[in-house]
């Protein structure tokens, strides 16, 4: 099967959830025998054609004016669709579906969407605008949660399947040098340093939780736009010796860091299905998130972790508080999320992908088929 996947942001410059599982899938799908040609923008310092373990990118160059800069590069996008001519094309946002929708309707391009998190429940104006249109006329529909999936059906009422992001476990078994030396309990969070992820909240919880507990110590890694702000409020609230901003790191580097902490955080405002959360826990790390979006659906309350409000550093605090200081329980969630880890391997998520890609490509070609045949009933019948 020859597969065309539209992502706007890609590895290596750009590491969020959503960059690292288009990866994680374009990997897949090569190693499985398809021809996998993956769209994105250019960034500077590389290439505009390369491959890389058995799959092509394409970084296309387009001026950063808005809304006039973005028809440059659907149009180019659909240029690339034209040389390449792939079996299905693959949108990997509802925000990317313009060019899907003009693949389908000139070159006659079956296309698959699959919602990602803020092109969902934070979407931008043109986005609200145009989803409608995009997911009622997608040949198959993805979303990584069943919370998103009732989102998205209330934009359009059809039918969605619900297939999650992927973990690579293999890369999260720990190994000797991983192990963490002393005995200073570590909490670590990982994400954008932007405000809808909540850091602050996180930074005030640590204030209370430092109040009992004086040689725990934050490893915030990741960068953004937040980060001065959020470095003047640690040190507002001196925390400057138990709060290390650690910067954005390689992908390589984050199975050590995990494995040098007691517990994973996540304080977000919103979210998808965070590629992150899966991480944590097949590096076995018990996890206090907030209840939003696709969190719930992997965060078990009490079994592999704890759910809290979002916005609230009292809460956050008082369940970090519970796993830093109840051994027994932290061993418990370590081993339920190694176990809970294993139903989310990229094998299996490239597997659901696969049968949506044909069954995209089969109720595209029955549709044509019933058109054709439309049309020639109306032809006898004028005659």
């Amino acid at each position: 099967m020859k597969i065309a996947i539209l992502v706007y942001l890609f590895p290596p410059k750009w590491l969020a959830g959503t960059e690292i599982a288009t990866y994680n899938l374009a990997d897949h799908l090569a190693r499985r025998g398809h021809e996998v040609h993956v769209i994105t923008s250019h960034d500077a310092g590389l290439p505009e054609f390369s491959e890389e373990n058995g799959f092509y990118i394409y970084r296309i160059e387009w001026p950063k004016i808005r809304f006039i800069g973005m028809i440059i590069f659907w149009v180019k996008i659909y240029q690339k669709l034209r040389t390449i001519k792939p079996d299905v094309f693959h949108a990997q946002s509802v925000s990317s579906g313009i060019p899907a929708w003009a693949a389908k309707k000139f070159l006659k391009i079956p296309y698959v969407v699959w919602g990602q998190g803020s092109d969902i429940y934070l979407p931008e104006r043109f986005t609200r605008l145009t989803s409608k249109l995009i997911l009622q006329n997608a040949d198959a529909v993805l979303a990584l949660t069943e919370d998103m999936k009732q989102k998205m059906r209330e934009i359009c009422d059809r039918e969605i399947s619900v297939v999650p992001n992927g973990i690579d476990l293999e890369r999260f078994k720990i190994s000797s040098g991983d192990k963490k030396e002393g005995n200073a309990k570590t909490i670590i969070f990982i994400g954008r340093l932007h405000p809808v992820k909540g850091v602050q909240y996180l930074i005030e919880a640590m204030a209370i939780v430092r109040q009992q507990m004086p040689d725990v110590k934050l490893v915030i890694v990741g960068d953004g736009v937040e980060r001065a702000r959020l470095e003047e409020l640690a040190e507002r609230l001196n925390l400057n010796d138990c709060i290390q901003f650690a910067g954005q790191v390689s992908q390589e580097s984050i199975p050590r860091l995990m494995h040098q902490a007691d517990v994973f955080v996540l304080s977000s405002l919103s979210e998808g299905l965070p590629v992150v959360i899966l991480e944590a826990m097949a590096a076995g790390l018990p996890i206090v998130a907030t209840n939003v979006g696709g969190i719930p659906d992997i965060v078990e309350e009490g079994v592999n972790g704890y759910l809290v409000n979002a916005k609230n550093p009292d809460e956050l605090a008082d369940r970090l508080l519970v796993l830093l200081q109840n051994d027994e329980i932290r061993e418990e969630m370590s081993t339920n999320n190694r176990g809970k880890a294993e139903l989310y391997t990229w094998d299996k998520v490239a597997t659901k992908v696969e049968k949506e890609y044909q069954t995209a490509i089969e109720q595209n070609i029955d549709a044509r088929g019933a058109n054709l045949q439309r049309k020639a009933t109306d032809r006898s019948d004028v005659h």
